[in-house]
């Protein structure tokens, strides 16, 4: 981060205030509740919403964090970037990564009720239809393909369009509502609204309120592609095929983000069924009976703090993340029992798979040096004009870069079919034809992904390229038997021979697109060891040393066909074994999405919360 955003971090930092339905302390608890979530994350809150619809269920959602509605940088897009490494974040960081040549890695995850969707960089991808089709393959549950889960994205999103003729118009069809961008252009070529909702959903979209010089050069260079090319322009990456460059869509509204916090809970705190208690661990779940039965959650407000108890008469729901979840199953004693016996805990539910599968997406940031004097490269460095900027926001909401995260434009790209890599052995790993392997990211500035410090002087174009269908596998298992100390983070980044050639693919590709006559006369070469990376040996080299996540980590808590010896949990996201607990967080995903994962995350919810409603009888 650039010494500019440290210091407009300082002064943007506000604590925020405990609405009066936000309980900071447990004494008003009651002593039970129908249901009680634990986690105020993305998923919590979508289920925090959806179970209160009916004013006779009684829910308690506990959250570790507080609120941050009154953080301004969770508020402004662009200062996404600042939200490491604060008090939104659970700080942890991984173990010593051999894939990146011995280096640990900061691994971010969202401390406030909102969750993740608090700190991340905003960008809405709903994943293509062959991903949900595959997740029904997986489980064996064709309630887990894209016909199926449509109406759930349908009640996430909303996409509104900024003349009121249009509004009219949209809200009586089921596709999505984009809300209009922050500088009110005409987004009809930029969007297929057939592929969303128009329905009231919580969560606002919209497409980037700020142009930036990029955003031509590339969505030209799409469109100028011949035909069969791996960079084909892709008019919307949300309508079931995102392979191809686009615009970025991003959890934006009226220049502001639009988190599970302000979207699906700040809403409903009236609510006399909601009780919602914050700053707040759970420590374990307490099992009952010999079938067992998972409804008491024992949780603590600090690690030298008393232990209190509340029961649920339906459910606990654990929507703890991909980190917390397998931390308080395996607590709890629910997980590989081999691993629980070395520390000392009584295994209840023998769930070899607790904890395994952790999947994330590897990134590097590829450095351009470029002919322009309007990258946002001189706004981090002085922290006066980020200043300014910030006052032109709060007034107005638009009117510069701060109302769109670093990035305009993105980009999926499928490995050439005749790629080495895949043989008669190993096939790709990517969903289907729609679904990429790669991924591009096109920002106006130097983007600070990774150890490369920003260079004090010069304008530069930041090309992140990812691998969004990796095959690396890591697992989350227990340091101690305290639940206030960190578990062991290990993603096992670039361990696979697939993962390294995918990225070495992709920083090729970045280097062949920009060879295109739009960015003529724009950039004027790679930057720093990128200018050196010639072969791919020099890559691979280059990636190792720089490479880290786009912290999207699913699968701790896999699902699995009813009956498999593997997963932890059902299609249903019942845990196997046990009665009484559900998981609802992107830890149930049986594969990372090839894509960013918040929209998946509140599909799953939405998804869960109606099969919640169906198990109790409670009216949809």
């Amino acid at each position: 981060m650039s010494r500019g955003l440290h210091l407009i971090l300082n002064v943007c930092t506000l604590l925020a205030s405990v609405s009066a339905a936000v309980l900071p302390t447990p004494l008003q608890l009651a002593q039970s509740y129908d249901f009680i979530i634990v986690g105020g994350g993305t998923a919590g809150c979508v289920l925090a919403n959806r179970l209160t619809e009916d004013s006779s269920i009684q829910v308690l959602l506990i959250e570790a964090g507080a609120s941050a509605d009154n953080n301004l940088n969770t508020q402004i897009p662009f200062l996404g970037v600042t939200l490491p490494n604060t008090v939104v974040d659970w700080n942890f960081t991984t173990t010593t990564q051999k894939g990146l040549n011995g280096r640990a890695m900061p691994f971010t995850r969202g401390q406030a009720l909102g969750g993740s969707s608090v700190v991340n960089l905003l960008t809405w991808n709903r994943g293509s239809d062959d991903l949900w089709n595959r997740w029904a393959q997986i489980t064996r549950d064709p309630g887990w393909s894209w016909a199926q889960v449509e109406q759930f994205y349908d009640k996430a999103s909303l996409i509104s369009y900024h003349t009121l003729a249009r509004r009219l118009i949209m809200f009586d069809l089921k596709t999505s509502r984009l809300v209009a961008p922050a500088d009110g252009h005409d987004d009809t070529n930029q969007i297929i609204p057939s592929a969303h909702s128009q329905t009231n959903g919580p969560v606002e979209v919209s497409v980037p309120g700020f142009p930036t010089e990029l955003d031509d050069m590339v969505i030209n260079s799409a469109k100028q592609q011949p035909s069969g090319s791996r960079f084909q322009f892709n008019q919307d990456l949300n309508a079931g095929n995102s392979v191809g460059i686009s615009f970025m869509q991003s959890s934006i509204g009226s220049g502001t983000r639009s988190h599970a916090g302000t979207a699906y809970l700040d809403p409903v705190l009236s609510r006399a069924n909601l009780h919602v208690l914050t700053s707040t661990h759970v420590t374990r779940l307490i099992p009952t009976g010999k079938s067992p039965a998972f409804k008491t959650v024992e949780f603590a407000q600090s690690a030298t703090g008393p232990r209190s108890q509340v029961s649920a008469t339906k459910e606990v729901i654990l929507s703890a993340g991909v980190v917390g979840t397998p931390q308080i199953l395996l607590l709890s004693g629910i997980g590989p029992s081999s691993s629980l016996q070395q520390k000392g805990i009584k295994t209840i539910v023998n769930s070899r798979s607790v904890g395994q599968n952790l999947t994330d997406h590897p990134l590097v940031a590829n450095y351009f040096q470029v002919n322009s004097n309007n990258t946002f490269d001189t706004l981090l460095r002085n922290p006066a004009i980020i200043g300014e900027d910030i006052g032109i926001w709060l007034a107005t909401k638009s009117g510069n870069i701060l109302v769109d995260s670093p990035g305009n434009t993105q980009g999926f790209m499928r490995l050439p079919n005749n790629a080495p890599i895949f043989n008669h052995t190993f096939q790709n790993p990517a969903s289907g034809p729609g679904s990429g392997n790669t991924e591009l990211i096109f920002v106006d500035g130097f983007a600070q992904f990774g150890p490369t410090p920003m260079p004090a002087t010069g304008s530069f174009m930041s090309i992140l390229t990812a691998v969004v269908s990796p095959t690396s596998r890591g697992s989350v298992s227990l340091a101690s038997t305290n639940p206030f100390d960190q578990p062991i983070i290990d993603p096992a980044i670039l361990t696979t021979d697939f993962d390294i050639f995918a990225m070495v693919q992709a920083v090729k590709d970045a280097q062949t697109f920009i060879q295109s006559s739009p960015f003529q006369g724009f950039v004027q070469g790679p930057f720093g060891q990128l200018a050196k990376a010639t072969t791919d040996g020099l890559k691979t080299t280059l990636i190792r040393a720089t490479a880290e996540t786009v912290n999207h980590p699913v699968g701790t808590a896999a699902m699995s066909p009813v009956g498999a010896s593997w997963g932890v949990v059902d299609p249903n996201l019942l845990l196997k074994g046990a009665s009484g607990l559900r998981i609802v967080d992107a830890s149930i995903f049986p594969q990372i999405p090839e894509s960013h994962i918040q929209a998946p995350v509140y599909i799953v919810a939405e998804r869960a919360a109606s099969l919640i409603k169906a198990a109790h009888g409670i009216p949809q």
